[in-house]
């Protein structure tokens, strides 16, 4: 009987994976190089990767657009879940290891943003010790992702609405790179080889 799920999920997913590479001939996002990632996503904050503790003593804080892109050259790319096979094994990593040919560019900062709260996204970042190279932020309601029309229903992995896999550059919030993977397995796109090559 289990492995009976196991296979209708297994055929669910490539089903899912299959009706995403149909897709891929239109334009996942509504934003797109040149458009402004702040007035895309109006009134939309983040929350920053913290402990409970920490969300307590800032009484549960969140971050502007405004305050992460304004002015600033950010490298951000976008994942279905923290804790998830090639996110963990492959997304962060490759920005991990390019963060100081990153910043030599001159970049300002690399954030990991995905559909999960801001405890979560900080326990994932100690795991992967990555917290002191890039910054992770919660999207805990997908507010951020809806309004780049970037997201997807991964419920078939019985994870819900997520995040498409995707990477962009921003300079003083305008988009001057994006990437969006056709399917959340794929990682040819939005890597941080790739992003560094587009710089």
């Amino acid at each position: 009987m289990a492995s009976s799920m196991v296979i209708k999920r297994s055929s669910v997913l490539k089903s899912l994976t299959g009706g995403l590479r149909v897709a891929a001939s239109r334009a996942y996002a509504s934003v797109a190089v040149g458009s402004d990632i702040v007035s895309a996503a109006p009134d939309i904050s983040l929350q920053k990767a913290r402990t409970y503790d920490e969300g307590v003593s800032s009484k549960f804080s969140t971050t502007p657009l405004h305050d992460i892109f304004k002015g600033k050259k950010v490298v951000i790319f976008g994942l279905p879940g923290a804790f998830t096979g090639v996110c963990s094994a492959q997304h962060v990593p490759s920005y991990k290891t390019n963060i100081d040919k990153l910043k030599a560019k001159g970049v300002d900062s690399i954030v990991c943003v995905s559909v999960n709260d801001p405890y979560v996204m900080h326990g994932w970042a100690e795991k992967l010790e990555a917290k002191d190279a890039i910054e992770f932020y919660g999207d805990f309601d997908a507010s951020f992702h809806k309004s780049l029309d970037l997201t997807i229903d991964l419920s078939a992995a019985l994870l819900g609405t997520r995040s498409h896999r995707w990477s962009a550059y921003v300079e003083d919030s305008k988009i001057k790179v994006l990437n969006v993977e056709k399917a959340p397995s794929e990682f040819k796109v939005s890597g941080g080889d790739h992003m560094l090559a587009q710089i």
